[in-house]
């Protein structure tokens, strides 16, 4: 028979036993999401490391995906699913850091300025790094549309009242970018997600869509565009680009909204060499006495960026009575 000792002891170590447990169940977390990539993912060193040796990954999508084929999905993602993908592991993170992808993206973003041109770019203000260039430098997005939201009051008719009534009118400025220098403008009451399926080069004339050239310097934007008809008139658009966080480029303030007419010459040419056309002409420059130049001081609300993505979800597309105002940063 054991001793009232002998039971405390044995009741002590047991504890001991089951404490110790706790202990080492507490250090170590438990993380099932990463059963994918293996439970422990052994960092990767930098490239050129001493401390790179070869091993096996234990990481299932790793074995069964080579590097080569990796790299090859890695090159035809865009900017910003590249940005998303490397918060998935630390390999894929040292991988998206390789200079190619990011120099791919740079060149198309500011292939008007030309490759000689980009390269200075490149070694005076941002030290080399194709990445620092894309995040830091500003540049107009090609992956979505800019719109710009204004409102204002209206006095209705009155029937059978003592006041008139007040409406509350919505319209949108939406203009989509292109690397090569063109953009398409369209000024609407519609929604994006019902005017993000006609804002491409194949719309029709009943569509309302408009085509126009832009140059951007720095971080300002001229554009022109040709509004065709009985009195063709020219809008001239002055824009400045920023961005709520680097590299976002998701707002554009606009800054000047001028209208002119043009003679029958002037409205001939092609829409993409309009702005060739109005370029260095003064605010106040008309060449058809019939449209005279009007400088715009309303509806100059600044842009915000949607991807396309998000067009169907966008806060933009609520009524007026859900969305009575609208600041967007």
């Amino acid at each position: 028979m054991a001793s009232g000792s002998d039971f405390a002891l044995a009741v002590s170590s047991e504890l001991e036993s089951v404490l110790r447990l706790k202990t080492v169940d507490y250090f170590i977390t438990r993380r099932p999401w990463l059963d994918l990539y293996g439970v422990n993912v052994r960092p990767v060193a930098p490239f050129g490391s001493a401390s790179r040796r070869p091993y096996v990954d234990p990481a299932l999508i790793h074995r069964s995906l080579p590097d080569e084929l990796l790299f090859e999905v890695f090159t035809r993602m865009t900017p910003y699913d590249l940005g998303r993908a490397a918060c998935v592991c630390r390999k894929w993170k040292y991988t998206i850091r390789n200079p190619v992808f990011w120099r791919n993206a740079c060149l198309k973003a500011w292939q008007l300025s030309g490759i000689v041109e980009n390269y200075k770019i490149l070694q005076s203000k941002y030290y080399g790094s194709w990445r620092k260039m894309w995040l830091l430098r500003p540049r107009l997005r090609t992956d979505g549309l800019y719109v710009s939201r204004n409102t204002y009051i209206r006095a209705g008719v009155a029937e059978w009242k003592i006041t008139n009534p007040v409406h509350v009118v919505c319209y949108f400025r939406y203009m989509r970018f292109f690397p090569s220098g063109r953009f398409l403008y369209k000024n609407s009451s519609m929604k994006i997600k019902e005017v993000v399926k006609c804002m491409n080069f194949r719309s029709s004339k009943a569509d309302c869509v408009f085509g126009g050239h832009y140059t951007l310097s720095d971080d300002k934007v001229e554009a022109a565009v040709l509004y065709p008809g009985m009195r063709p008139t020219v809008l001239r658009i002055r824009l400045r680009i920023r961005g709520t966080t680097a590299g976002a480029n998701n707002r554009m303030d606009l800054m000047s909204l001028v209208t002119s007419g043009v003679n029958s010459s002037e409205a001939s040419v092609p829409e993409e060499d309009i702005l060739g056309v109005v370029e260095g002409w003064q605010d106040d420059e008309t060449h058809n006495p019939d449209v005279p130049a009007v400088s715009h001081k309303r509806g100059m609300t600044p842009f915000v960026f949607v991807p396309f993505e998000e067009v169907e979800t966008s806060v933009l597309n609520l009524p007026v009575e859900k969305m009575d105002y609208f600041v967007p940063g």
